[in-house]
């Protein structure tokens, strides 16, 4: 696979090059840029420049991306629910309980093991020997929709809509307690936790923006029925934001209540539609999922407790 060129431009000063660059290329975490940056794979001016390098505004970068390693992954023969596909994209209905991508503890039996059967040789390489065509993902507890390019080109096409924030995904969730009012938007910055690695929370230090709008679909005793729309996408988002106003999700082991509730260990959160424009056709694509099963068996639970 040949290497591909990025150009990136800096739209305020002051902030440092390997964070400008991670949050303008969704697709590339902060450490891969550091190792870009490190390599000299990123030059203002022809020029390679250094990790702590504060932009300004109006440089223009360039990126060079070097070619995808071939992935070492075992294609495996896992099921999957597709939604949508052609030689571009290809949507998958996630599972819950499904792991994205290899990760420590999880080395196969991943969505991107079930794809590399699937698709062979067609997904995009810009995500890395683990994370071949993954643009964007959704945790091991979270079913729902999610898309992945076939070739580099779709990848960037619709990272740049992740960006952008013109990718929709609209989720469903079941929160602890009950709102006082009917709709309402978050707009809290999120970051790592300082006092545990492993979460995120709310926070004005090392942060992001992210924005959560919410509405009532319905009301329990004790629980309320939400939609969620991600005008941002950072880590864990909706659990967080949730969990910032007193409403973590129901079965939230990380964020919420320690203890199994309703019988369900993990955020009980589904990805039910998600918009996007095409990388060939520029049509507007259309997806959803509908409420799975384990997700009905709540609601039937809380319309009729036991």
């Amino acid at each position: 696979m040949d290497e591909d060129l990025i150009f990136i431009e800096a739209k305020e000063s002051g902030e440092r090059i390997d964070a400008l660059l991670a949050h303008n290329i969704p697709f590339l975490s902060r450490n891969a840029v550091q190792n870009l940056i490190f390599s000299g794979m990123v030059t203002l001016q022809g020029k390679p420049i250094k990790k702590n390098y504060r932009a300004q505004s109006g440089e223009i970068f360039e990126i060079l991306l070097p070619p995808a390693l071939d992935s070492e992954l075992t294609p495996q023969d896992i099921p999957l629910d597709i939604r949508y596909e052609d030689d571009s994209v290809i949507v998958i209905n996630k599972p819950r309980g499904m792991v994205v991508h290899p990760a420590p503890g999880h080395p196969d039996h991943t969505l991107v093991n079930a794809l590399l059967y699937h698709c062979g040789e067609s997904l995009s390489g810009i995500g890395g020997e683990k994370r071949p065509g993954i643009v964007h993902r959704i945790d091991k507890d979270t079913s729902g929709l999610l898309i992945v390019a076939k070739n580099d080109y779709a990848h960037q096409f619709l990272s740049a809509q992740l960006s952008d924030h013109t990718l929709s995904r609209v989720y469903e969730a079941i929160a602890c307690g009950n709102f006082r009012e009917e709709t309402g938007t978050i707009n809290r910055p999120i970051g790592r936790n300082p006092n545990d690695r492993k979460k995120m929370a709310v926070t004005e230090t090392n942060s992001r923006p992210a924005i959560t709008d919410w509405k009532v679909l319905n009301r329990y005793s004790g629980y309320t029925h939400i939609q969620c729309k991600l005008h941002t996408g950072r880590t864990h988002q909706i659990r967080v934001h949730m969990a910032s106003i007193g409403h973590p999700l129901l079965g939230d082991g990380l964020y919420g209540a320690k203890c199994p509730d309703k019988g369900l260990e993990g955020q009980c959160l589904h990805a039910a539609k998600l918009k996007f424009i095409h990388p060939e056709t520029r049509q507007e694509i259309h997806i959803e999922a509908e409420t799975p099963e384990y997700f009905k068996n709540i609601l039937a639970h809380l319309r009729n407790p036991i």
